[in-house]
């Protein structure tokens, strides 16, 4: 209105200016009749408030005047007063029609009253009968002729008016001189916001609902029980409270108030009287809740229920438990059948953290006092990325990890294969203390195996205890031949070697691939890379990686070689000619299906070295005569060869010679006769220091010819020395 404009005939007027963001045209047209039909139900409940007031009152004083004999005394008379109540201020009017119960053909029938609608009903004005109520199940429709004055509900639509929240039902049932249902009063709109803040005691229908609900409880009202029960009752949902049921009532009462000890998650569910919707009521332990939980919850409940719609609202305080409560809307008047224990224990297993799983998986796999223990120091620890990226059962082998890894210093790892891997992908986990193991070092190693490293995940796990951090690197790998992996045959063996080699004591090179093509050990492969060592001393035409590719390409007869050798020298199994003739067969067969010379001539080499050799270290235990493992031997190995069986040395050729093999230091021992005599020396001839021992032993064997037959000379190479110590001398 202008400023000034004040006076008889005056319209006051609102302007309200909306801007939308650019639609098309047809969104352009809904929007438009959104507006319409808002404004016209605005106008339509403005224009005839006065008049559903006026209605409001008549039937109350109709009511008043001729109470229904059928209902006992005390129930119309609350009822009654809950009507006054309404009227005054706490229920907003928007709708009002009227209805006669008929029935025709068999059927019962609500009939519209002509001229009866007002507010937003007369929208409708051309139905002549409820179409709502004509759509229920027959069961539901006898309800209409129980004896009781009032129907509290929620009607089907959202209201246009006021809010934009599902609009209050009253009913109020009309009776004949014989107390018999004769039709109904509907009055829709909503309950104004006091309803939902005032105390229940001021509240007619809810204080006596309320009252009866602690007096079934056995409560005494001033006991600590008693008052828990009536603050759970206090802090129901209105709706709630207003459409349930007694029993359902103390049911939920009841169950809440058991919660107050053990906080669990519960879910309680109410079927709508006129089978339009599930109400349900979720208690969460209050740490628990969150966006993400309720969520989960919502999706569970829309699944279990059928539900083309949901509603939600959350109380959060300063209770032990949060409270949700969903409205799931259904398709038609009949409910789905639903089994609600099972959907409950749906409703739990969404409201549980990754952390609850962990718990329980530890538990199981540990014993409650271990179990407890790991998960108080890593229970917390895990990081976001971890807890997506894999379910709780399977960080409980991660924590064991943790624990040695924690205890020893040392790499831990697991070679596994996840159940939706892609054919041909494992996964290599890797566990190390401190700090992130630098990708530099590991990828190689790796890739020596054969390995192709497709992808890494790094997570950082940090204890609850000390603060110590310990990293998982997970790598995501597909052989580079191609092809599957039998995890469980080759685990122990990879794992073995790879650590092996991240310690030092494995050369990183490509005879590792050996292990997952021909099924090796870290040893068995050592003794291959040993006689490769040798035979590169020996002036052999052909490079150290050639020689890897050639048995790389033929792991059956990398495999067989090394069983002649077993077969040769193992002093577990007594010698036996013939076995050792079969394998030889084995492998003249074998060659001959190998089409390239150059392999031809390697492999013939591996052959006659191992056929050379007289006698080896291999077996040999540490020199405390302890061993922790099949697998824990001598870090390096010792070859007595019969030099002149050796094909392709280079003269003189000495009697005997002894080659030493590990991946700090290798050594060779020249002997001209079984009587000799010579030193032995330092060299720095990576690449052929055997050519110069060698020479030293000739020059050796005429120097000493006068004192013994023959000469002998040794010599050795450092190919990984020792750190110098701050101040040592040269």
């Amino acid at each position: 209105m202008a400023p000034g404009a004040e006076g008889e005939g005056a319209v006051a007027e609102s302007v309200i200016h909306v801007e939308v963001s650019q639609k098309t045209p047809d969104t352009h047209a809904a929007i438009r009749h959104s507006l319409e039909a808002a404004l016209k139900g605005v106008r339509a409940a403005v224009t005839d408030w006065r008049p559903m007031l006026a209605k409001l009152d008549a039937i109350i004083a109709t009511l008043a005047a001729e109470p229904p004999s059928t209902i006992p005394p005390e129930d119309f008379a609350e009822s009654l007063e809950f009507l006054r109540w309404a009227r005054d201020n706490h229920f907003t009017l928007l709708g009002f029609r009227e209805y006669d119960l008929v029935e025709r053909s068999g059927e019962i029938v609500l009939d519209v009253v002509p001229d009866s609608a007002l507010g937003i009903m007369r929208a409708r004005a051309g139905q002549r009968v409820s179409t709502s109520f004509a759509a229920l199940p027959r069961e539901v429709q006898d309800r209409a002729r129980q004896p009781n004055l009032l129907i509290i509900t929620k009607a089907n639509q959202r209201a246009t008016v006021h809010r934009s929240v599902y609009m209050d039902y009253i009913g109020i049932k009309k009776f004949d001189s014989g107390g018999r249902v004769a039709g109904e009063w509907r009055f829709l709109g909503l309950f104004t916001s006091s309803v939902y803040s005032r105390n229940t005691r001021d509240i007619p229908l809810l204080r006596r609902k309320v009252n009866r609900a602690i007096l079934r409880s056995g409560l005494g009202p001033l006991s600590h029980d008693g008052k828990a029960l009536l603050h759970i009752l206090e802090t129901l949902p209105r709706d709630e409270l207003f459409q349930t049921s007694d029993d359902d009532l103390n049911t939920v009462a009841q169950g809440v108030l058991e919660l107050q000890d053990r906080q669990r998650t519960r879910l309680f569910v109410r079927r709508d009287n006129y089978g339009r919707f599930f109400s349900c009521l979720v208690y969460v332990p209050r740490e628990r809740y969150s966006t993400e939980i309720r969520q989960r919850i919502s999706e569970v409940l829309t699944r279990a229920f059928h539900g083309k719609s949901i509603d939600f609202t959350a109380q959060v305080s300063d209770d032990v438990l949060a409270r949700l409560h969903f409205i799931v809307r259904v398709e038609g008047p009949r409910f789905p059948d639903v089994d609600l224990p099972e959907v409950e224990a749906a409703v739990i297993k969404a409201t549980r953290h990754w952390g609850d799983d962990l718990r329980d998986a530890l538990i199981d796999a540990h014993g409650e006092a271990r179990g407890g223990q790991l998960y108080a120091t890593y229970g917390a620890s895990f990081p976001a990325a971890y807890r997506e990226d894999y379910q709780a059962p399977t960080a409980v082998g991660d924590v064991e990890k943790f624990a040695e890894v924690g205890a020893t210093g040392t790499l831990g790892m697991n070679l596994y294969t996840r159940v939706e891997a892609e054919a041909g992908q494992v996964n290599f986990k890797i566990y190390h203390a401190g700090a992130p193991v630098p990708l530099s070092d590991i990828l190689p190693m790796l890739e020596s195996m054969g390995l192709k490293v497709e992808e890494e995940k790094p997570y950082q796990v940090k204890r609850a205890d000390d603060g110590g951090v310990i990293w998982v690197h997970d790598f995501v790998m597909t052989l580079r031949r191609g092809g599957d992996l039998d995890v469980t045959r080759i685990k122990a063996d990879f794992q073995e070697t790879f650590g092996k080699v991240w310690a030092g004591e494995v050369e990183n090179d490509g005879f590792n691939q050996l292990v997952l093509s021909a099924g090796l050990g870290w040893r068995e492969v050592a003794v291959l890379r040993a006689y490769c060592k040798y035979r590169r001393q020996a002036n052999i035409i052909y490079s150290q990686p050639y020689m890897e590719a050639t048995l790389n390409a033929n792991p059956a007869i990398a495999r067989l070689l090394v069983q002649l050798f077993h077969a040769r020298f193992d002093p577990a199994r007594p010698r036996d000619a013939q076995a050792e003739a079969a394998l030889a067969g084995d492998l003249e067969q074998a060659l001959d299906k190998v089409v390239v010379l150059d392999q031809d001539r390697i492999i013939r080499r591996f052959l006659n070295l191992i056929q050379a050799t007289v006698r080896t270290s291999y077996y040999q235990r540490p020199m405390n005569g302890q061993r922790q493992s099949d697998h824990d031997w001598k870090s390096y190995i010792s070859f007595k060869l019969e030099s002149r069986r050796v094909e392709g040395l280079p003269a003189p050729v000495p009697l005997y010679e002894v080659w030493v093999y590990s991946p700090r230091v290798e050594a060779v021992h020249l002997r001209g006769g079984k009587v000799a005599r010579g030193g032995i020396r330092w060299s720095d001839r990576f690449e052929d220091f055997r050519t110069k021992v060698l020479g030293l032993m000739k020059a050796q064997m005429v120097k000493n010819a006068v004192i013994v037959p023959v000469g002998a000379k040794g010599g050795f190479v450092v190919k990984r020395p020792p750190p110098r110590v701050a101040g040592a001398r040269r």
